[in-house]
């Protein structure tokens, strides 16, 4: 008995895929190359990706919880206000909220100052809008724990 010759049959699913596919140009980003005189080299300056600030990611995280303090003050005094502990209550919360808005305010402040100076330096820092709203939930935060004291207060 005689077998056929051995042929060999591609696999079904198909070939490999390859190890390494550079990415597409739509996808890489810029990158200047400045070549060197006299030589066949030169010398590249990759684009960075901007980074956020980080007392801007602070003072938006401030701001939030200076909010959710002025809230969770007006919850406690209004609850508290008929049987006397409410305004000691909301105060203490009030203390915590205004700390709060005012770190808020300091961090948006100095986050701003940093994009603005960076941007001159040449290196890249984003988040301008989160200190913009840090600043201003800050403040919003810290003037409701002031409103919550003095309603609870006259509540009293």
């Amino acid at each position: 008995m005689s077998y056929p010759p051995y042929q060999p049959q591609p696999p079904a699913y198909g070939p490999p895929p390859p190890m390494y596919a550079p990415p597409s140009p739509a996808l890489a980003p810029a990158m200047r190359v400045d070549a060197i005189q006299g030589t066949p080299f030169g010398v590249a300056y990759p684009a960075v990706p901007t980074s956020p600030s980080g007392p801007s990611i602070g003072s938006l995280v401030a701001g939030i919880a200076s909010i959710l303090v002025a809230l969770f003050a007006m919850c406690l005094g209004f609850t508290g206000s008929s049987e006397g502990w409410g305004l000691a209550a909301a105060g203490a919360f009030t203390v915590l909220g205004i700390f709060l808005g005012a770190g808020a305010a300091g961090l948006g402040l100095a986050g701003t100052r940093q994009i603005r100076r960076a941007a001159g330096s040449g290196r890249t820092v984003s988040g301008r809008g989160m200190a913009i709203t840090g600043i201003v939930l800050g403040c919003v935060g810290g003037g409701l724990a002031v409103v919550v004291v003095l309603l609870t207060f006259l509540m009293s």
